[in-house]
């Protein structure tokens, strides 16, 4: 019997990922969000409940450092989220995420001039309710933000950023130019160019491996583990090894569907697994087919189209 009966694939619970906890400090958990509330304690600042109102009249403001930037009717910064997507519009901040970084709501949104009202939308989050979206993606204030023109959220974990007029990250900040290269890749149709979300590819020296749509290797980490689950890569260690989205087991290629799932990571998100085994891909990796992260500190490997690791040359 296969063991995604045990872990829990995508068959197995309903649609819904197991949860899981991860190795070592819990209080780790969150940090991909860059310690929002930068206190430690778990508990939003003073204020932050109130932020999840509607917008009202979206506005063009100049941001300190950014350029333009969008606010709400108050002048209050509004944020976009790399980790969401927007064709479909998603968001993928739930939790203490949504805490720090309150979700604004839809209704009764409208523009001022420089941002066109067309790209105004709104999608439905996993509580019910209705977020309001630019250019499709999910739009946000930051709870460490207390008054207008405050921008302390641009660049907080690396995946955060102003709100552009026009839906990329505003200006030059940091991070920005990550940003809207990521976009630029969601643009291009690649899992459909290659025919599959994952390939299973054969490697001169390690075998048979697992790329992604990309063509990004993808690995597996020791410090994890399959049956019982639990994620060893939280905080920091994300920056530089991301977690693989889950993806659709009827487009993947080569690689046996039973195979696939996904887990719900300590901050929400849900992840891919193959065989049971979170998978990531590594920043190191610069071109598609690079298998730079493979036996990397003795932890990290390529993962195998069976979910095992590659083997160790040399």
């Amino acid at each position: 019997m296969l063991t995604t009966a045990a872990c829990g694939s995508s068959d197995n619970y309903g649609g819904k990922a197991p949860a899981v906890q991860p190795v070592g400090d819990s209080k780790q958990v969150g940090s991909g969000y860059g310690d929002p509330y930068g206190s430690g304690s778990g508990a939003a600042p003073a204020g932050a409940a109130d932020k999840s109102g509607p917008a009202g009249e979206l506005k063009v403001s100049e941001i300190q450092g950014l350029g333009s930037g969008v606010t709400d009717s108050a002048g209050i910064t509004l944020y976009r989220f790399d980790k969401d997507t927007p064709k479909p519009p998603k968001s993928n901040c739930e939790g203490d995420c949504a805490a720090a970084w309150p979700a604004v709501a839809a209704n009764d949104a409208s523009v001022s001039a420089g941002i066109d009202a067309a790209l105004l939308g709104s999608v439905e989050r996993s509580d019910g309710t209705k977020q309001l979206t630019l250019a499709g993606w999910p739009v946000y204030r930051y709870a460490k933000d207390v008054k207008a023109g405050d921008a302390l959220g641009e660049g907080v974990g690396g995946t955060w950023h102003v709100l552009g007029p026009g839906g990329k990250p505003a200006g030059a900040g940091k991070g920005a130019a990550a940003g809207a290269e990521k976009e630029e890749k969601e643009e291009k149709p690649a899992a459909e160019a290659k025919g599959g979300e994952l390939t299973a590819v054969q490697n001169p020296e390690l075998g048979t491996l697992v790329e992604d749509a990309e063509g990004k290797t993808l690995y597996r980490f020791d410090k994890d583990s399959a049956w019982p689950m639990k994620i060893g890569c939280v905080g920091a260690c994300t920056d530089t090894w991301k977690p693989a989205l889950p993806v659709d087991k009827n487009k993947v290629s080569g690689i046996a569907p039973e195979l696939i799932g996904k887990v719900k990571r300590p901050d929400g998100t849900e992840q891919l697994t193959i065989d049971c085994w979170p998978v990531y891909s590594f920043t190191g990796d610069k071109e598609p087919g690079d298998t730079t992260g493979h036996n990397n500190k003795g932890l990290w490997f390529a993962i195998t189209d069976k979910g095992k690791k590659a083997k160790v040359v040399g």
